[in-house]
């Protein structure tokens, strides 16, 4: 087994009025490390742009705004698009009950509902974390093949840190410069 995501990611507590929450964007981002709060994929290897997600949906918002920092959520495209409006509880206040809801990803709990397989695929481990890997998708090949990505990517960057403290090997850092046009070329695509 594998650790489900390093980080916990920890909003600020930014209270600026704003006119729309996507003024959020980038401090949304910064606090989420560039990752799904969801499904935990970067979004370095999304062609797909990512998104903000009212962690409890705007039509169950009764005692706080749409623009409320404290309530966003930095997701992927597919895991806002699964969840949407979803809230079984209908109630603010109550994220989940009975095994049934979802659990704030600013939460170290969300932490215990999910491991992954050495492969990067995402397991439940609790009822409540089977029922959010259900009502999320987060069976989808693509958080497997996107964890696998990062990893590599990870191991990549130590490969090159060992490579920078030994003699040159022109092959090897011809190999690596073309990853690293490769990998600037994704980011270009993305940020488009």
């Amino acid at each position: 087994m594998s650790y489900f995501r390093q980080h916990t990611p920890k909003r600020r507590n930014i209270t600026t009025d704003v006119s729309s929450y996507g003024k959020h964007r980038d401090s949304i981002k910064e606090d989420f490390l560039n990752r799904c709060g969801y499904c935990n994929d970067i979004d370095t290897w999304r062609f797909i742009w990512f998104e903000i997600d009212h962690f409890v949906p705007q039509k169950y918002l009764c005692k706080i705004t749409e623009t409320d920092y404290s309530n966003l959520v930095y997701a992927c495209r597919s895991c806002n698009n699964a969840k949407r409006a979803k809230w079984p509880t209908e109630n603010e206040d109550i994220h989940n009950q009975n095994n049934v809801g979802f659990i704030d990803p600013c939460n170290e709990e969300y932490n215990d509902q999910f491991d992954r397989l050495d492969i990067g695929r995402i397991i439940p481990n609790t009822e409540l974390g089977k029922w959010m890997y259900n009502a999320l998708n987060l069976y989808k090949p693509q958080h497997e093949i996107i964890w696998n990505i990062d990893l590599l990517d990870n191991l990549i960057d130590e490969i090159e840190e060992i490579l920078n403290s030994t003699p040159s090997d022109k092959l090897s850092n011809r190999l690596l410069k073309c990853y690293r046009e490769f990998k600037n070329y994704v980011k270009k695509l993305n940020s488009a």
